[in-house]
């Protein structure tokens, strides 16, 4: 787990109590997340053995920084179980994303700040789905997704200063880059990371082409 949440988001405005707390109930709440093929669930303890067999691939654990480090299938237990706790809280959802086999094809961590109406996407895909327009419209719905669904008004995403994958997604969906901050992990490493940020406001503006 990333312990350095409190660097972000960078724009910060705190919401009524009302509000936050329709967060969290939305958030406790969700079951799935909109993707392509609708095939999105929550993650449980029971999916332990297959979720880490999915992560073991380094292509696919090793950019991610919110990954249990060292990725043990008992870490992945404790992370899912983790996140579990974070949703009966109103502050983050894990969910497992299918392909049209059954196989796991990707999975969604989203952290959330219901005080500010903030929320911070990431997960992975599998390598043979990216690379791929698809890959931007998924990006696409899941931003929709939290802002028409969980009803946030603002999400803040990071990634490392060599990921220029993201960096381009962010770009051309209209985030806005806010800076750097140096995230910790629980084992004692530090990564610097770039920051975007998009609200509500602009993003519905860029949706509408204006």
């Amino acid at each position: 787990m990333v312990t350095n949440k409190s660097n972000i988001p960078i724009t910060r405005q705190r919401v009524a109590d009302g509000k936050a707390d329709a967060i969290r109930s939305a958030v406790s709440a969700a079951t799935a997340i909109t993707t392509e093929n609708a095939l999105s669930r929550l993650a449980t303890v029971e999916d332990t053995a297959i979720f880490y067999e999915f992560l073991s691939d380094p292509q696919i654990h090793a950019p991610i920084y919110t990954l249990p480090n060292p990725l043990t299938i008992e870490a992945v237990r404790d992370f899912i179980a983790d996140h579990q706790r974070q949703r009966e809280q109103g502050s983050g959802l894990l969910l497992l994303n299918f392909d049209d086999q059954g196989r796991i094809g990707g999975y969604t961590d989203i952290c959330i700040w219901p005080e500010w109406a903030a929320g911070e996407l990431g997960g992975a895909v599998h390598p043979d789905r990216q690379g791929k327009r698809r890959g931007i419209e998924g990006a696409r719905l899941s931003f929709d997704w939290m802002f028409d669904v969980l009803g946030l008004e603002l999400i803040c995403e990071t990634a490392s200063l060599d990921n220029h994958r993201t960096a381009h997604l962010l770009d051309g969906l209209g985030f806005r880059r806010m800076g750097e901050i140096v995230s910790h992990r629980d084992d004692g490493t530090t990564r610097p990371s770039l920051v975007w940020e998009v609200s509500r406001a602009e993003w519905q503006q860029d949706a509408n082409g204006s």
